[in-house]
């Protein structure tokens, strides 16, 4: 192995650099370093369509200066390259600070030096891209037996490897880690009807992913969500109770209300910004940001600021407790840092962002939520969603049926709701014992993999997007 494959080694140059960087008049300097392999293999009716590996080596530099930021990356990982990383990085804050309106703080920790091994069942690197295909084809081969699924798009990703991160606090922490990857979109058709699905699923200990979900049984759920969509009607468009199915709830969760509590969308004007300490749902619920939930995406001991992970209250109760923040945020708030700091690569600098939110479960079986529906709606399945600042929001459903009389009814498609997030928290009225996460990528500038999740809830009230009545 050479020496730029070696996270010790790296490190020890990491330490370097911040011991120059300091020398030169920094007041913080931190340091990350990644060095991982990628794998992607893409499949199109059957077809392998395209097969990537790759190599990722890096790091980057943050320098505080005077008050202002500089910051540089390399892709080389020797001496060399790294002191003129460090340098460029000083150049640029030194820069800054000659005309700088505003004063940058940061919230120091104690020095810890920690070495974090991922646990993995197969190391998907020992796994040959010959299997890899092999399995993905095994699930191509489940789901286009169907007359009705007329395209199949498979997609399987992973990777694994190690973050180092280093800063002028005397921290030293190396973080391995893996993770895979599976989508899936397929579409169908009878006679003049199409319709589309799609699936996701990860993992986070390894090569196991067809272990926990075997491609039989992704091809089945999908295959019944698809043929279900083909042969439902369209839904009463208006205001009705609904019962929502943990993935859509973890999306609403996610995509509704986790970005009103990310710490820099909060302060540019989020629809909570004047809310903290305040009721803002109902005390059913309880919203947390939790980055130790097992199996999970955004399961980690370190952020890429090397602050240590903890599980962030967003909503308890009902009462809106504290904001996702990072180093700079928790300095500006006056709190401490919760490690929501997150960076797509070594390439970019780390952004507040989510990790595994989900909402908690409460005291209800989940076939009690139905009780007491005359009408109304069941959502189970998420086509995807979004939301602004102001909190409204809207989500598509790919799979929902009917509520008649306190029981599950004929399936619908080309569903959505839509409505203000607060009004909305304010309206859930039931949530069931049962839990479970679902697996994806967000977007903020940068993509990082989150999950996102919780039980079975009722909404007394929400509206419902279809035909006028």
């Amino acid at each position: 192995m050479s020496k730029e494959n070696d996270v010790q080694y790296v490190a020890e140059l990491l330490r370097g650099c911040i011991e120059l960087g300091m020398r030169e008049g920094a007041s913080f300097i931190d340091a990350r370093a990644e060095l991982c392999t990628t794998f992607y293999v893409e499949l199109s009716n059957g077809v392998v369509t395209a097969i990537k590996q790759g190599i990722e080596r890096g790091a980057c530099i943050r320098v505080l200066y005077r008050g202002s930021w500089g910051f540089s990356t390399t892709s080389v990982l020797t001496r060399e390259s790294l002191v003129n990383c460090v340098r460029s990085a000083l150049k640029a804050a030194k820069a800054l600070a000659v005309r700088a309106r505003a004063e940058h703080r940061v919230y120091t920790l104690p020095s810890c030096e920690d070495y974090v091994k991922a646990s993995l069942a197969l190391d998907p690197r020992s796994v040959s891209t010959s299997e890899k295909v092999r399995d993905l084809l095994e699930y191509h081969r489940e789901i286009a037996r169907e007359g009705y699924v007329k395209s199949v798009i498979a997609r399987y990703s992973d990777e694994v490897g190690a973050k180092v991160y280093v800063s002028s606090e005397g921290r030293s922490i190396v973080q391995e880690y893996c993770y895979t990857w599976f989508h899936t979109w397929v579409v169908g058709r009878e006679g003049p009807v199409v319709a589309s699905v799609r699936d996701s699923k990860g993992t986070i200990d390894g090569y196991t992913l067809w272990r926990k979900w075997p491609q039989h049984e992704i091809a089945t759920v999908v295959k019944e969500r698809l043929k279900k969509q083909l042969r439902a009607k369209t839904p009463k468009g208006g205001t009705f109770p609904v019962v929502l199915a943990p993935e859509v709830v973890g999306t609403f969760v996610h995509e509704a209300f986790g970005h009103l509590a990310e710490a820099d969308l909060t302060l540019s004007g989020s629809a909570i910004r004047d809310k903290m300490g305040k009721k803002i749902a109902s005390e059913l619920v309880t919203i947390v940001d939790d980055p130790t939930i097992p199996g999970a995406y955004g399961t980690f001991k370190y952020d890429d600021e090397g602050v240590e992970a903890r599980k962030a209250f967003l909503i308890e109760k009902g009462i809106a407790k504290e904001l996702m923040v990072d180093r700079e945020y928790a300095a500006k708030l006056g709190t401490s840092p919760t490690g929501n700091a997150r960076a797509e690569s070594y390439r970019v600098w780390p952004l507040i962002r989510m990790r595994n939110t989900v909402l908690l479960p409460g005291d209800y079986e989940v076939n009690e939520l139905f009780e007491g529906i005359e009408f109304g709606y069941y959502l189970v399945s998420v086509r995807g969603g979004q939301a602004n600042l102001d909190g409204t929001f809207q989500v598509g459903i790919q799979e929902a049926y009917e509520i008649v009389n306190g029981e599950v009814g004929d399936p619908v498609r080309n569903v959505s709701i839509s409505g203000n997030t607060l009004d909305t928290l304010m309206e859930v009225d039931a949530v069931a014992k049962d839990f479970d996460i679902s697996y994806g990528r967000c977007g903020k500038g940068q993509t990082v993999l989150v999950s996102d999740g919780g039980p079975h809830i009722r909404v007394r009230r929400i509206v419902v997007g279809g035909e006028a009545t």
